[in-house]
């Protein structure tokens, strides 16, 4: 498959090189137009000719949608640094949309960020846990943030810290109205803590999605992750209902990446804007 640029007209240069015709004496002054600009011969009859309309579409499609629809590159990779917050009185408008990442301190959040942003440096990747203690808004454009939030769980924190985190995101993830879903990332070798449980206790009774990351899944055998895998999405359903959906998921491996693009993707975009469903996982 030949895969076009994200930008709207970078694909039109690209379509042109391998779709366009021959010049026609009815060729519309406005084709001819648009070949100025785009670099390629017009086609005749645009009303007729399927091949044009795919261009016209390619031409005027939001530029969001080729890194989504027409690339393989994941589309969290225009994720850029908007701001961070140490009090919900320094949170953004409540507009939009978001998608929260939440996770213990050491289960591999903010690589798993990275990974979906095709980003070495989006989120801050420490060897000392407990690094991130601010919750990091980085924007999609559009009105769409990734939020990173603080690590939990981590005993090294100071106890006035841990307090001022734990108030902080209780009424962030029960009372926030732009998010929008929660992505909670767990180690897959130790899944469910209890700072696990009280994170899906503050925010399940929203009615919202969550979806679960077991990280570093490549530390497990095969069977190992067919066990854990199922055994977790048993104890989530019935201790939290059908809105929450888990995978496995490596950042080292890159293994898992597609399938969570897809969740998210639907949460901010919606069916039409994301690739054909994968198979379920088992």
């Amino acid at each position: 498959m030949t895969l076009l640029p994200s930008a709207p007209w970078q694909a039109a240069q690209t379509f042109c090189t391998i779709f366009s015709g021959p010049l026609t004496t009815g060729a519309a002054s406005a084709e001819a137009a648009s070949s100025a600009n785009t670099g390629c011969m017009p086609m005749a009859n645009s009303t007729n000719n399927p091949a044009l309309k795919l261009f016209n579409i390619i031409l005027n499609a939001p530029t969001f949608l080729f890194g989504v629809i027409l690339s393989n590159k994941p589309f969290f990779q225009n994720a850029r640094f908007h701001l961070s917050a140490h009090h919900l009185r320094d949170l953004p408008p409540a507009s939009g949309i978001e998608v929260a990442f939440a996770g213990r301190s050491n289960a591999g959040k903010s690589s798993a960020l990275n990974t979906l942003a095709n980003h070495n440096r989006l989120a801050f990747v420490s060897k000392q846990p407990g690094r991130t203690q601010l919750i990091n808004f980085f924007t999609l454009g559009d009105d769409k943030h990734l939020v990173d939030l603080p690590g939990y769980g981590y005993a090294k924190v100071p106890e006035a810290m841990r307090m001022h985190w734990q108030n902080v995101l209780s009424r962030y993830l029960s009372e926030r109205q732009s998010l929008s879903g929660l992505v909670l990332v767990m180690d897959s070798r130790h899944p469910l803590t209890p700072l696990d449980r009280q994170m899906l206790d503050w925010f399940c009774p929203s009615g919202k999605p969550v979806h679960v990351l077991l990280t570093k899944s490549d530390k497990l055998s095969r069977s190992e992750s067919t066990i854990t895998l199922s055994k977790v999405r048993k104890e989530l359903h019935n201790g939290w209902g059908d809105k929450i959906t888990v995978q496995l998921f490596s950042s080292l491996k890159k293994q898992g990446v597609d399938e969570a693009e897809k969740v998210l993707g639907e949460w901010f975009f919606g069916n039409e804007a994301t690739p054909d469903p994968l198979p379920a996982t088992e």
